[in-house]
């Protein structure tokens, strides 16, 4: 068994352009080696959010000081805009709605009803897809 484990502070980039940055060490779960990672966040807490070795890009070891400001530089968001469309279509929400959040924020700010129609200035593969069928004319403007 190797017992020089990995634990430093680093960037990790993930495959889906994300970028994190924390201290970040191995961990086993049920079994199976993932890749912890420790974020510093805003409010002086620590988010913390542990990946398959099969979704990292690339691990950049850095100092404690740099990772830090890159972690605020990154904070993780706790919901995607994806998964509030999956909410507000599977509870009969909308935009229009605005509901808020709890800390008075709308929570459907920037969630895009036309599943054809690429956000402006996104270049996730959903939007980069979409332009691609708009370029081609396979859907409508």
């Amino acid at each position: 068994m190797n017992e020089n484990k990995f634990e430093e502070w680093a960037i990790l980039e993930l495959l889906g352009h994300r970028r994190v940055a924390g201290h970040v060490s191995e961990a086993e779960i049920g079994g199976g080696s993932f890749i912890r990672i420790d974020m510093p966040m805003k409010d002086g807490s620590t988010s913390t959010q542990f990946y398959s070795p099969g979704a990292v890009y690339c691990i950049t070891p850095t100092t404690e000081e740099i990772a830090r400001k890159m972690s605020l530089a990154y904070q993780p968001e706790p919901v995607s805009q994806w998964e509030f469309k999956q909410l507000q279509e599977a509870n009969g929400f909308s935009p229009s709605d605005r509901v808020a959040s709890p800390d008075g924020l709308d929570m459907f700010e920037g969630v895009d009803d036309d599943d054809d129609e690429p956000v402006d200035g996104c270049n996730c593969y959903d939007c980069n897809n979409a332009r691609n069928r708009i370029n081609k004319g396979m859907i409508n403007d």
